[in-house]
């Protein structure tokens, strides 16, 4: 797979206008089981093929069980300069109730391990909207997980899909439906502990101190182009998408005769407004109506001017100076939002 990647990237070499690489992110499936040896292989495939700016953000998704002093420092050595840490939840019975490998325990140990090594720069993953008989474990959660110092925390809401283990225990009634209203509630108690601890919501589901802002995932919201490596990923070149296909072995067979095996979406103009305009609206930047005009050569007012009043009148929406953006209160309505200023 190692092997087969670096061929991707090798393959891939004219995919990005911009030869200068400003992030680099090892996520999904587990990248904290790589070693030396294989890390190294991919680095210098990336750096035969691409330059790096001078200051890059190099970051890696694990497990708090995976973090052991030997990981830690196998990951500084190679070059990894930021972690994002799946912590989930500090309570016992939440990660349990989550399918989650590591315990309450690891989740403490390992950020304060990752800070001993030196990582500062290192985000956690918090989940809301558990069930739960109040909000007493999600308050415990946010309290020691800004006690820890760390200036960047992601939470996200728990959701059900069908042919999950949670979609299936639903259908059995082993857990209750999610309530909209108590993950609200959560919502609102994540925003205001964040708040008062200095950090900005500069995107709906993530926060920072210090304009620590994540650089990799804000490039997506900012439609900047990206080439993403492996199997089932997603890359972006400003004009189109294009998705490898997701079995391994497919993959891996493929890269052996030095071709790819993806599907290609050819993105029509209104089909980059609204992408635009669900990622735009999520981050703190916003959506800028000048660039939908120019993508459009016509305004988003003179199609959307129903759905726009509204939503401004009842300060769902912001308006300054061409810029659009949710308000506090736009922002638990963000996915609707979008979806109706869809052109």
């Amino acid at each position: 797979m190692v092997e087969s990647i670096a061929k991707e990237i090798e393959i891939q070499a004219n995919y990005l206008k911009n030869k200068t690489l400003r992030t680099v992110y090892f996520g999904g499936g587990t990248p904290s089981l790589l070693d030396e040896e294989e890390f190294n292989i991919i680095f210098e495939q990336i750096h035969k093929t691409f330059s790096f700016d001078p200051n890059p953000e190099i970051t890696l998704e694990a497990n708090p069980d995976d973090l052991t002093l030997e990981k830690l420092k196998l990951f500084r050595k190679v070059g990894i300069n930021r972690l994002s840490i799946g912590v989930q939840s500090f309570d016992e019975n939440h990660l349990k109730l989550l399918h989650r490998v590591h315990n309450a325990q690891e989740s403490e140990t390992c950020i304060k391990l990752a800070q001993d090594t030196g990582y500062q720069n290192l985000t956690i993953d918090l989940i809301y909207g558990i069930p739960a008989l109040n909000h007493d474990i999600w308050q415990k959660d946010l309290e020691k997980a800004t006690n820890f110092g760390v200036n960047h925390i992601s939470a996200y809401c728990l959701t059900i899909e069908p042919k999950t283990v949670f979609g299936k225990w639903l259908k059995q009634g082993k857990i209750q439906v999610i309530d909209d209203d108590f993950s609200s509630e959560q919502y609102d108690l994540l925003t205001a502990h964040l708040g008062k601890n200095n950090f900005e919501q500069y995107e709906i589901s993530n926060f920072a101190k210090n304009e620590q802002y994540a650089r990799h995932n804000s490039s997506y919201w900012q439609q900047e182009e990206y080439l993403g490596v492996g199997p089932s990923a997603h890359s972006f070149d400003g004009e189109s998408r294009q998705f490898n296909i997701s079995n391994n072995q497919k993959y891996i067979q493929a890269l052996a005769k030095n071709s790819l095996n993806f599907e290609k979406e050819i993105l029509s103009k209104e089909d980059k407004t609204n992408e635009y305009l669900m990622t735009g609206l999520r981050s703190k930047w916003g959506v800028n109506l000048l660039k939908i005009r120019d993508l459009l050569s016509f305004s988003l007012q003179d199609i959307r001017e129903k759905e726009l009043t509204f939503y401004l009148e009842n300060n769902t929406l912001i308006l300054e100076e061409n810029i659009l953006m949710l308000s506090p209160k736009g922002k638990l309505l963000a996915d609707r939002v979008a979806s109706e200023l869809f052109v």
